[in-house]
């Protein structure tokens, strides 16, 4: 079998957005990410693509016209006006305003629906978008620090192409802004392993199984503190493996949350960087096409290492643990390893306990079926992507760069300029790669969107947690 074509969406400016000083969620991670992928070699065997602005009528295709519109309308400055609407649109405390907050959601809602699109027309078999898999959105209010779903526009792009598109889902919190999106329907079927009990959001009960057409095609695995990695695999396996057999997707959308590590900052499993990546591995096994995605993970030097180790997974590619000199090189002290330990903390979770869950949900899952649709005529895609094709350029015309952003070539054209080291003329911080893009400058290629917030000062950086 020829080697997958493995298609990943970055922007250099997702690092420069803050959620503040104490905020646990930091974009920070994906420019990390990024920089590994870099410094590892691993960025030359993905087709790299830009990710679009998402524009708010795409966004209005799962979100309400008045939600969207505040996101765009607010900012640090006017927010005091907005009293109402904050409280109304669950705006505050753990989804605070900050600088940037529509650019953001664009960026991170345009990797997955432009990664939806390239699976859609064959143009890649697997599409990574580290900077999506916000699964807390809703329909009108923001929720658990995510603002847009990312995740439902994604899978509502599937669906114009595939009768029927799984869900999986590995962060410790529960899924639920995607199960609430698809619960009446059997078209999706959502597959969530969460911890459960007194634990955000408080939903994923086993016994929440779906309503009305969508009964038996919402999965929900309840789990306690401490689960290690082969407790995990001994559960994911047989549910995943038999809702292959039974419901035969047509694309998987996989969302990698990186808060079911050990040792994450608001996160109680004990998944070491190899078990978590096991999941990964065995969705890539079934060789149907893939959305892969972020999600939590708030002790951001963890959140890197598993999701660069996750990217040579899916290329099929070894690396080494030693991790290569790269620009955040202190944050992995004292060991400057790839591969993480699990902690000594006790697995509530008993044999007993998986047992009687696994039964209950293969059980449920008997009755599902590979349903089909009626063929209709295929909406148009999104908004995105409209690839430029060398051959139809014109040399003396200046490109727009909605334009250069949508150009890519191989990976093999893909440069790093010299001793691997950033940039200074790309943004500073920006990975020292460039698009061969006709005869535009790496410098136009690389600019950023408007209204990113300033990156953190260097004391808020360094913050590992």
């Amino acid at each position: 079998m020829s080697k997958r074509k493995v298609a990943y969406y970055y922007h250099e400016s997702c690092g420069d957005y803050y959620y503040g000083v104490s905020h646990p969620m930091k974009p920070h991670r994906i420019r990390m990410t990024h920089n590994l992928l870099l410094n590892y070699g691993l960025f030359k065997q993905l087709y790299v693509y830009r990710p679009p602005l998402t524009s708010a009528e795409d966004m209005t295709k799962f979100h309400t016209d008045d939600y969207v519109n505040f996101l765009k309308t607010i900012t640090p400055d006017n927010a005091e006006a907005y009293a109402k609407q904050l409280v109304r649109f669950n705006v505050g405390e753990d989804c605070p305003v900050f600088d940037g907050i529509f650019e953001f959601s664009q960026l991170s809602a345009g990797g997955s629906i432009g990664g939806a699109v390239r699976l859609n027309k064959n143009e890649a078999d697997i599409v990574i978008n580290w900077a999506g898999g916000l699964h807390h959105a809703k329909k009108s209010e923001a929720s658990g620090f995510c603002y847009i779903n990312d995740i439902v526009l994604g899978i509502l792009e599937l669906l114009k192409v595939h009768d029927r598109v799984l869900y999986i889902d590995i962060d410790i919190h529960h899924g639920d802004g995607v199960e609430e999106a698809f619960y009446t329907t059997d078209r999706v079927m959502t597959c969530s392993f969460h911890k459960f009990g007194e634990f955000f959001p408080g939903t994923g009960d086993p016994t929440d199984i779906g309503y009305g057409p969508g009964r038996n095609y919402a999965v929900n695995f309840p789990l306690k503190d401490g689960i290690t990695d082969n407790a995990y695999e001994s559960i994911f396996k047989p549910v995943i493996g038999k809702i292959m057999e039974n419901y035969r997707p047509g694309a998987i959308v996989l969302q990698c949350g990186a808060d079911s590590l050990a040792g994450d900052r608001l996160g109680a499993f004990n998944l070491s960087v190899k078990g978590h990546a096991k999941c990964v591995e065995f969705v890539k096994s079934f060789n149907v096409p893939t959305l892969v995605l972020g999600g939590g993970g708030y002790t951001i030097r963890n959140v890197a290492r598993a999701w660069t180790y996750e990217t040579s997974v899916l290329l099929d590619t070894e690396i080494s643990d030693r991790l290569p000199y790269n620009d955040y090189i202190d944050y992995y002290g004292p060991d400057y390893r790839l591969h993480t330990e699990p902690s000594n903390m006790a697995n509530q979770n008993t044999p007993e306990y998986l047992h009687k869950h696994l039964e209950d949900l293969l059980e449920n899952l008997r009755q599902v079926q590979p349903i089909s649709v009626d063929r209709y005529e295929r909406p148009p895609d999104s908004n995105v992507n409209n690839v430029v094709h060398e051959d139809k350029l014109d040399p003396d015309q200046r490109l727009h760069q909605s334009e250069l952003d949508n150009h890519v070539e191989h990976p093999e054209a893909l440069v790093e300029d010299n001793e691997g080291k950033r940039n200074k003329e790309n943004g500073g911080d920006a990975p020292a790669v460039t698009l061969a893009v006709g005869a535009a400058s790496a410098a136009n290629a690389t600019t950023a969107p408007p209204a990113a917030a300033a990156a953190p000062a260097a004391g808020d950086a360094m913050e590992t947690d």
